[in-house]
């Protein structure tokens, strides 16, 4: 305000608010050859003496949401090259990568799927690397800086192989998000897929990334859905069994005395030492002559004249 104020010594606290722009405003950033960079100032002036301020910098963040439509498509490259040079070429080295989606977040691990052949006579070897690009525009000039922020390597390829790639992943480590809506400074990522190759130029396939602030729901509310289905179809073994089960009928129970008589001879043969002998060892085996029990039928073969009920529950 315009007013002045006598402060008596001591400590005196005044608060200060003030309301950001409704435009989007660029998220802070430090970089190679510039930087964005937000501040709060507070100045006491005094009559007849010089100013005293003081500022602390204050962090903007631009959110970026990767649920968008735009950052939810897959992205997919394929290139191929021919190793040698002129007349000596020794076979050509196929590469094609593919990305769920173009949009990721801090901390989370990009599954990469690709298919790589090595038809030439040099043994390759595949590679994946998260690229970050700064470009600086001011003047009518650009400049720019790339550096690699992770990467990953894969297995040997030897002549005449294959490998694929069925979601190796590449976790983002913790970076700037990308910043595409400012006129003089844009950080950019890429997902480079690049195979080296011995004593040639490596074959490289780059594919858009953006590092956003809010990351996708659509596979965790996926999860969610499935868990909670599955916690319903497992609601049987809510169901409570008994305490104490029924115990299997005896064999005595189900075949009686007269039955083992008819089958069972009282008095069992003599064996024939000569006839045994004649044998391989182990090779006589004694006829089992035990009947089996009878067959699982529901109708009680001796049913009783009174009939015990028991409540039954159902579960829906």
């Amino acid at each position: 305000g315009e007013e002045n104020f006598i402060l008596l010594d001591g400590r005196h606290e005044f608060p200060f608010s003030f309301q950001l722009p409704q435009e989007p405003l660029v998220t802070s950033f430090t970089g190679k050859y510039g930087s964005i960079q937000y501040y709060v100032k507070a100045v006491l002036e005094r009559p007849a003496v010089p100013d005293q301020s003081v500022q602390t910098e204050l962090q903007v963040i631009s959110h970026i949401d990767v649920s968008s439509p735009a950052l939810l498509t897959p992205v997919l490259r394929s290139q191929e090259k021919m190793v040698g040079c002129w007349f000596f070429t020794s076979g050509p080295v196929s590469l094609s990568a593919k990305i769920e989606r173009k949009g990721y977040c801090n901390g989370e691990a990009i599954p990469i799927y690709a298919e790589i052949e090595n038809c030439s006579s040099r043994l390759i070897v595949p590679k994946a690397a998260i690229f970050q690009t700064q470009t600086y525009l001011a003047s009518g000039k650009t400049k720019t800086f790339r550096q690699m922020v992770a990467n990953v390597r894969g297995n040997h390829i030897a002549s005449g192989s294959t490998d694929t790639w069925n979601g190796k992943t590449l976790k983002i480590p913790p970076v700037s998000p990308s910043i595409l809506d400012c006129c003089i400074i844009r950080v950019e990522y890429s997902l480079a897929v690049y195979i080296h190759i011995p004593g040639a130029k490596k074959l490289m396939i780059e594919m858009p990334l953006v590092i956003g602030t809010i990351p996708c729901i659509g596979f965790s509310s996926r999860n969610s859905s499935i868990t909670s289905q599955f916690s319903m179809d497992m609601s049987w073994l809510a169901l409570t069994m008994p305490e104490h089960p029924e115990a299997p009928p005896n064999y005595a129970d189900v075949v009686s005395e007269e039955e083992f008589s008819r089958h069972v001879p009282a008095y069992p043969p003599p064996i024939d030492c000569e006839e045994q002998l004649c044998c391989p060892v182990f090779a006589y085996i004694q006829e089992f002559r035990f009947q089996p029990p009878p067959l699982y039928s529901e109708i009680d073969p001796h049913p009783t004249d009174v009939e015990e009920v028991q409540p039954v529950s159902f579960m829906l």
